[in-house]
């Protein structure tokens, strides 16, 4: 995963334990529903493309 490594990874969720404390479960949920919207983005996008290119064939 992007050749991060588990001593990495356990280094950033301390760290972000250290910045967020006890907002952290609000800060993910949001972080969860703003990448939700983003792949409804690029899903709505791809649907375009397809439905484009199909009428043009």
């Amino acid at each position: 995963m992007f050749g991060v490594g588990p001593t990495e990874l356990l280094i950033i969720g301390v760290i972000g334990l250290l910045l967020f404390g006890n907002r952290l479960p609000s800060v993910m949920h949001s972080l969860g529903k703003s990448l939700t919207e983003f792949q409804k983005g690029l899903h709505e996008i791809e649907d375009d493309v397809r439905r484009d290119s199909g009428l043009r064939s």
